[in-house]
């Protein structure tokens, strides 16, 4: 049986073909695009299971391509995961902002890119934390059937990621959760992600908290919880 499909969007030749050697060796199915264009005609050919996006491309660049991608109701439930260089944090906050799910840095080593893209699918058919009845706590509600949440009665578009790590911080106000335990709750034990993903997941949501993202607090040298 054939695994998912994913959609490489990379100018670069060399790098392009790495991803895909590495992509198929573990059988994946791989259709490459070498700029924004390219990508955003194969996701109207066909949908893929995933899209891995180079964010500096020629033409149209990588945050475009994920903007329009994200502000479809066709694609925006796509998983995608962005290929960022050093130094491009604004960049990875605005992709997270809308709506990527993920992000890996260069240079990657094709084990953490691999288990990425594991964790990313896998990811995409979880059920979300169960709840009996929706989260309410000051003026947030949290639906989890849904996938909602509310913020003085106005929606949050949130991506799955930031969901379960707001979700996972509002169920217990006061705890302190370190960058492990959270990334342990919404990721899965072998998830290969450094502290820092972690904090920039957090910038990406206190950001769509607005003045809210006061309560996401960080406590030096252990994690962050949501301030009672």
């Amino acid at each position: 049986m054939a695994k998912e499909s994913i959609l490489v969007v990379e100018d670069e030749d060399d790098i392009r073909e790495l991803l895909r050697y590495n992509l198929e060796k573990e059988g994946y199915q791989v259709v490459p695009a070498a700029t924004g264009e390219e990508a955003l005609q194969a996701v109207r050919g066909r949908l893929p299971d995933l899209i891995l996006l180079d964010l500096m491309l020629p033409g149209l660049d990588g945050l475009e391509v994920c903007r329009s991608i994200k502000g479809a109701a066709a694609t925006r439930h796509l998983p995608l995961v962005m290929l960022t260089a050093k130094g491009e944090e604004a960049d990875i906050v605005t992709g997270l902002e809308l709506g990527a799910d993920d992000y890996i840095t260069k240079p990657f080593s094709p084990r953490v890119l691999l288990a990425r893209v594991r964790a990313a699918l896998r990811r995409r058919s979880l059920p979300l934390p169960a709840a009996d009845a929706p989260l309410k706590i000051d003026d947030l509600v949290i639906h989890p059937g849904r996938h909602e949440v509310l913020l003085a009665g106005t929606p949050l578009n949130l991506t799955a990621t930031e969901f379960r790590l707001l979700h996972l911080l509002v169920r217990k106000p006061g705890w302190v959760f370190t960058r492990s335990q959270i990334v342990n709750a919404i990721h899965g034990h072998d998830y290969p992600v450094s502290d820092r993903s972690i904090d920039v997941q957090i910038v990406s949501l206190r950001k769509k908290l607005g003045e809210a993202g006061s309560r996401l607090e960080t406590i030096r040298g252990i994690g962050y919880r949501y301030k009672e």
